[in-house]
Formats: C-alpha cells, structure tokens, sequence
C-alpha cells in the first residue's frame, strides 16, 4: 500500500464536511434575515444543486479512480483548459484560505479580548495559525486527518446545540411567536435566488475528496461515498440552522447581528453559552483552515508532475508530504495576510470570497459538462445504467451556469481575469516562447498580484 494513501473514510468525510463547514454558517443567517423564509428555499435550491453536483464528482470518481478534480476537465478538454482551471482554483484556495485565517482569529478575539486590543497581536495569531496547520500537514496525511476528525466533531456540537434548543422549543411551543410584529416578508423568486447565490459559497469544497485522492485508500469506493454523504450531512445541518435561527431570532434582531447563533444561545441559555458558540466558530474556520491547507500542497505538486509546474514542487518528503509545495502556498497564503492586515474582516473576506467562488463555479461548470463529452466520446462507464447519471449531470451544468452569472457580473469577471491570468504560465511551462509573448498581454491587463492587493490601490 502506498504510504501516502492514509485516510480512510471516516477522514475523508471529515475533510469534506470540515471544508465545506467554516465561518459561513456562523455569519449566513443575518445577511440572509432581509429575505425571511426565501431564505429556506433559496438553501434548498442551493443543497439540491449541490448534491447535483456531488453525485456528478462521485461518479467520475468512481469511473476515474485516483485522478485529481481537475483532470476531469483536463481530458474532456484537453491539457490548455484543465490547466486553467486547475490553475484558478488552485489560486483561489490560498488566496480564500487567507480569508478564512481571519475569519478565525476575527472569532477567537471575543474569546480572547488582548488579541483584537494588542497592537499586532491580530496579524501575529493569524499567520501564527497559518504556519501551523501548514506544518501539521508536512507531518503527513494521517496529521492533517486526525485534526480535521477532531475539529469537525467539535464544530458540529454548537450546531447541533441550536438544532435541539430548536426541537426543544417547538415542543414548548414558544416558536410561534418568535417573530411577532416583525414586517412579514412575501414570497419572491428575486430574493430566493438571491439567498441561493449568498449560501452557494457556504458548500464550496463538496469537491475536497476528488481533489486529495492520491492521499486516500480505496479511492474508488471511499472518494464517492465521503462525497456525496459529506454534502448530504451538511446541506441537513446547514437547513435545520436556518430554520431555528429564523423561527427563533426576531427578524429585526437577526439582521443587525454580528454573531446569529451565539445571540441565539445567549438569548435562551445565558450570555456565557454565546461565548463558547463565539469559540467553536473559530474552531470551525480553523478546522476549514487545515483541510484547505492540505488541498493547497496537493494541488500544485499535481500540477508539477504533469510537467505545467516546476518539478521542484513535486518534490516529497519521507513522510509523503508535499513539503515544497506547502511552504511555497504557506508563503503566499502569509503575504496576502499581511498586505489586508489594515482591513476590515468584512471588506477582504467578501472580495476573496468573491473571486473564490467564482473560478471554483467554472470547475464544478466544466467537470459537469466534461463527464457528458467523455460519455458522448465513449470514455466514460460507470457500469451501470448510465441515464441517471447523465441527467444529473446535464441538471448540474444548468445549475452551475445559473450560479456563475447569478454570482454577478463582478464575480464572472474577476474569475475570467483570474483564469486568463493562467495562460502565460501554462505557455511559458511549454517553452512555447511565441505563444507566451503573445500571451503577455493578459499578465499586464490583470495579474494575479492584481487581485490579491485590490484594496491597496
């Protein structure tokens, strides 16, 4: 058995779920509160896109056992466009994981109060997270998936707290009148799309088993089952926090909050249960930090031993650990860190967020569509009636392209600028010199360091 391969099932749900299952859920319910009960069927629509698309990455993974998300799209349309793809989202990933380390310590301050009065502390406990995590995934896979079994259970115990002292107060029959005397908010398709665009990057990284499949055993069977079921658990908890929280939340209170579920708890078990719901928050985007991280070191040594990167970053330690590649992604995730340090957490976490989503909604577009060209060219069998299938993937691709121009035009073009950045990599990697000249271009339109210092321009 290749040593490498170390995580199991049970590892690889918890890297799915603890992707998928940071910050958001934390901060979601009060920037959904303007739209009322849309809001439920706009994460509906979202979790049964989502699931579209979790069945369409279970069975190529199950058809294509061992490759990476990316290659996916690499063989439906050829070497060019999976590198751009893989290119994007691999840039998308550190640059939002640097979003997400923020969000982290933005959380653990209410905990620890020095940290946000302290002059540096902030930045200082920030990167501080970053280097660790990084080093606990050169130690190895097995780490890197005892922590992330460890922090997925602990950020799912506050979660379910809410969802009981939900169960427990509908019983009581105190949820009827929770939201007495708050304006009633009709039905409208508007609003229920626009709730769907803003809970979409609330499952990003359903994809996190495909993406790491050269670390774990079985891919074949574990990468399909951990998929799918990893994004089934977290659409159910991601539903039922909505509905207590906005059946338990008045809905004028809901939307001035900074902290939805720890007001929640204070509100009915005292102001001390609002602190540790504060704690688990950061628990949970750091938990989402290590899982992150590891896709990070996996994605470019990938890419190297495809001959698109430097072969120095295919490079692996004893241990099996892409350690070239994630102290090259370390470096990077820091430098975005400590050029935003002056922002606030909202004013970075939104933009990242923003051009995150919409480079991974083009992957989750073309893998969709590349499994229909494959089936088309008679390269994809999952032996088995394949017209299920097929129709769940042609769903995914309608739903992946209504997310992409939903997510907004800004979105659409900093995620074009973000892959049109990749081509002058791609070429120059190919020593195609004329093709790279010409290909300059794009570099002095928008490169990517372009996009990270945004806000300093």
């Amino acid at each position: 058995m290749n040593r490498g391969r170390q995580l199991g099932f049970w590892m690889c749900l918890a890297l799915v779920m603890g992707n998928m299952i940071g910050s958001g859920v934390f901060l979601l319910p009060a920037s959904l509160a303007p739209y009322g009960l849309n809001s439920l069927y706009g994460w509906l629509l979202t979790a049964a896109g989502s699931l579209l698309l979790a069945t369409v990455f279970a069975g190529l993974a199950r058809a294509f056992p061992g490759k990476p998300a990316y290659a996916y799209v690499q063989m439906a349309f050829g070497n060019r466009t999976g590198f751009v793809v893989a290119w994007g989202y691999w840039v998308a990933v550190w640059v939002g994981n640097a979003a997400v380390a923020i969000a982290a310590v933005s959380y653990l301050s209410y905990v620890v109060p020095w940290i946000s009065a302290t002059p540096g502390a902030s930045i200082g406990v920030t990167l501080g997270f970053i280097w660790l995590f990084t080093i606990i995934n050169m130690l190895g896979a097995r780490e890197s998936g005892s922590v992330q079994v460890i922090t997925t259970v602990l950020k799912l115990l506050p979660l379910l707290a809410v969802i009981v002292l939900g169960l427990i107060l509908l019983g009581q029959g105190r949820m009827i009148d929770a939201n007495a005397g708050a304006p009633a908010v009709a039905f409208s398709w508007d609003a229920v799309n626009a709730s769907a665009i803003l809970t979409l990057w609330a499952f990003l990284g359903l994809e996190s088993a495909a993406v790491a499949s050269e670390k774990i055993r079985d891919p074949e069977r574990i990468i399909p089952l951990a998929t799918f079921w990893g994004t089934l658990i977290t659409a159910l908890v991601y539903i039922l926090i909505c509905t207590v929280v906005i059946v338990l939340i008045p809905a004028k209170a809901l939307a001035v909050s900074s902290a939805p579920l720890a007001d929640l708890i204070a509100r009915y078990w005292g102001a001390d249960w609002g602190d540790w719901i504060a704690a688990f928050a950061a628990i949970s985007a750091l938990g989402a930090l290590n899982g992150w991280i590891l896709l990070q070191g996996e994605l470019p040594g990938q890419m190297a031993r495809a001959g698109a990167f430097p072969a120095w970053l295919a490079r692996r330690s004893q241990r099996d650990t892409p350690v070239p590649a994630l102290l090259l992604t370390g470096v990077l995730v820091s430098v975005v860190v400590v050029l935003n340090a002056e922002k606030g957490m909202v004013e970075i976490f939104t933009f990242l967020l923003l051009i995150s989503t919409s480079a991974i909604l083009v992957m989750y577009l073309l893998s969709a569509a590349g499994a229909l060209l494959l089936y088309k060219r008679g390269e994809l069998s999952l032996q088995r009636p394949m017209t299920g299938f097929l129709m769940v993937a042609a769903c995914a691709c309608v739903y992946a392209l209504w997310a992409l121009f939903g997510a907004g035009k800004d979105a659409v073009l900093w995620g074009f600028f973000l892959l049109a950045s990749a081509l002058p990599v791609y070429y120059f990697s190919r020593s195609q010199v004329r093709q790279a000249l010409l290909s300059l271009p794009l570099l002095a339109i928008v490169p990517v360091w372009h996009v990270i210092t945004h806000f300093r321009m």
